[in-house]
């Protein structure tokens, strides 16, 4: 047989019953796009962390208070509860930390926000003029903190977008309004641009005053809850990381780093255990998804097996006349990777639709990738090979004169 015949016998074959034939293919369609889509939407979602780390600053390494033990003690503090750092372990940072490029301690905490018979809850964050250029933050309105105001005490605040528009209204220019936290004024002196982001972390979401009001007006005390450090390129955070430790221990008298009452962690550490997380994720959601995949598979057998039974005369009749065993075998395995093929290809596009429907909704940024549809198309042409052999084989081994007999 020709591959012309041979074509030309699949189309017969395929559309001679065409309801059976698209509810075969429908398991794929729906293995196929819901490995597309699932690819896609946990890539998206890697893309989106990393992006959101990435977001919060250049280079960075952040201190935070640790595990604080006493000797012989099994009580502790939980990471960053302790009250272990001071705005004197900034000072030393960018003093005898050689890698430091800036160094920005800052105080945070969530407080009732009033302002004009409106109020919000929101994170207000106490810090230094540093911490413009090392958390990525550019203004929109107005102006940063400056050194001169944590030196003076000033009671002014920067808004997050978000804050000002529950504060104000969606895009009021707010420099110059007065706000009051804990019952004391602050004076507007500046709106952030929008970052992007949402929950307890959305940077929009946030007020920003000078780090000696937030110790002296709100908190009370002089510690710090993070030292956010600026590196001097991604290659020394390593370096930078060890410095920072040894300079610390120090500092507050520990020798051994178990005891240690501070933590570090630097962004590319951050970044690449979400991406961990995150393609673990991902490799579980497309393995779900390829469970259909396999009840297509099946699904294919069973129509092909199906067919096999009602051909048999026609087989016999075939092998009467001189088919050979490798023809007989060839047209039911082309068949099953034909119908695997076609319905491969209608599942890309559907999960492709799918893809672009949760980009275009804004749930979230997928990534069709090309190495996703490969995959998928070659998953494709092993299902129909392994799910087509076994009903080709049978068709190839019928004898002749039983098929012809066969009612």
């Amino acid at each position: 047989m020709t591959i012309v015949d041979i074509i030309e016998e699949t189309y017969s074959a395929l559309s001679g019953n065409k309801v059976r034939s698209g509810l075969t293919m429908l398991g794929i369609i729906i293995g196929i796009s819901s490995v597309i889509a699932m690819v896609a939407i946990g890539q998206g979602a890697q893309g989106s962390i990393q992006s959101s780390i990435q977001s919060i600053g250049s280079n960075l390494v952040l201190v935070m208070p640790g595990q604080q033990r006493g000797a012989g003690t099994q009580i502790s503090a939980g990471r960053g509860s302790a009250r272990s750092l001071t705005q004197g372990d900034a000072d030393a940072i960018i003093k005898e930390v050689s890698l430091a490029k800036a160094v920005a301690p800052e105080i945070s905490g969530r407080y009732q926000i009033t302002s004009k018979g409106k109020n919000t809850n929101t994170s207000v964050i106490g810090t230094t003029a540093a911490y413009l250029s090392i958390r990525n933050i550019e203004i929109d309105f107005g102006s940063f903190i400056t050194d001169q105001n944590v030196r003076s005490l000033s009671k002014v605040a920067v808004l997050g977008p978000t804050t000002r528009d529950d504060l104000f209204g969606e895009g009021v220019d707010a420099v110059g309004q007065t706000i009051r936290i804990k019952n004391i004024e602050f004076k507007v002196i500046g709106i952030a641009k929008t970052k992007g982001g949402s929950g307890f972390s959305n940077p929009d979401d946030t007020i920003f005053i000078p780090l000696s009001s937030a110790q002296r007006f709100l908190a009370g005390d002089t510690y710090v809850t993070t030292i956010s450090v600026q590196a001097e390129s991604a290659e020394s955070m390593t370096d930078i990381q060890q410095q920072i430790s040894v300079l610390l221990m120090e500092r507050h008298h520990i020798s051994d780093m178990t005891l240690a009452d501070f933590n570090i962690m630097n962004q590319a550490d951050i970044i690449a255990t979400a991406s961990t997380i995150t393609q673990t994720f991902t490799i579980l959601l497309a393995a779900i998804a390829g469970i259909s995949l396999v009840v297509g598979g099946i699904g294919i057998m069973n129509m092909m097996l199906t067919t096999v039974t009602e051909r048999t005369r026609e087989i016999g009749l075939r092998k009467a006349i001189g088919a050979k065993k490798r023809d007989i075998s060839l047209q039911f395995l082309i068949e099953a990777i034909i119908l695997t093929f076609i319905g491969g290809f209608v599942g890309v596009l559907l999960g492709w639709m799918v893809s672009f429907g949760v980009t275009y909704f804004n749930l979230l940024q997928t990534q069709v990738t090309f190495t996703s549809v490969a995959l998928a198309f070659g998953v494709s042409a092993g299902i129909g090979i392994v799910f087509g052999y076994y009903p080709a084989r049978r068709a190839a081994r019928l004898n002749p004169i039983e098929a012809l007999r066969y009612e």
